[in-house]
């Protein structure tokens, strides 16, 4: 049985509870879709527990997953707060997940992003995000938008139906070694992939619950197989 570390921000959020529960429905979705398609999966909230527990949780996976939350604070990567409106960072998360990013990518293990979880991966790597961008998440009720990319190499979720954001904000110049692989209309870049590395990202939600059981899971299949072409090539 293949194993997961999926590692997200917090489990408690007692100023933001609607947050909470959106979090918690995908994060849910990404539980429910891979161990329905076999996978152990392990839930690690990167705010509430050491540094040590969460390096551990991942090291023991066969694939880290980063996933979504809250704006990163731009210190990461060298730029200031230029957003409209201000909305609270989570400092001790985004150091512990790119700590975990960056000793994935040191032991080049699979790792996958989803839309903080991408920008993240993007930050580890040395590169810089766009602050606030229009288009791509509703104002009012459902929060997520159905985006229409183009792939730019083969991807196994490419005629997956909807794909579905949430997010003001998207990479600007990419990290070290990181390819664009799917844009939107607009141009915004919708996935990476590493040249070299098994590392997969995607600015949408593969783990909506619509979704999952058709995105997530097979991205995670294909990229658990990828990584071990690679280890014997």
């Amino acid at each position: 049985m293949p194993s997961a570390a999926l590692v997200h921000i917090r489990d408690s959020r007692p100023h933001a509870p609607q947050y909470q529960d959106l979090l918690d429905a995908l994060n849910g979705g990404a539980v429910t879709a891979l161990r329905a398609a076999g996978w152990d999966v392990d839930l690690r909230p990167a705010a509430e527990q050491p540094l040590d527990t969460l390096l551990d949780a991942a090291r023991r996976a066969d694939v880290v997953v980063i996933l979504g939350g809250e704006d990163i604070d731009p210190r990461a990567y060298g730029s200031t707060d230029q957003r409209p409106h201000e909305t609270p960072y989570h400092v001790a998360a985004d150091e512990a997940q790119l700590a975990v990013i960056r000793d994935t990518v040191a032991a080049r293990r699979p790792l996958l992003g989803i839309c903080r979880g991408m920008q993240l991966v993007n930050v580890a790597l040395g590169g810089t995000l766009h602050q606030d961008i229009p288009g791509h998440r509703s104002s009012t009720g459902d929060p997520f938008v159905a985006t229409t990319v183009r792939f730019d190499r083969p991807d196994p979720i490419s005629a997956a139906g909807d794909l579905l954001c949430s997010h003001h904000q998207s990479l600007d110049r990419l990290g070290e070694g990181l390819d664009a692989t799917a844009r939107a209309v607009d141009g915004t870049v919708e996935a990476v992939r590493h040249r070299s590395l098994p590392i997969w990202a995607y600015q949408w939600h593969l783990e909506h619950p619509r979704s999952a059981s058709r995105q997530l899971a097979p991205v995670m299949a294909a990229l658990l197989a990828a990584s071990g072409a690679a280890r014997t090539a």
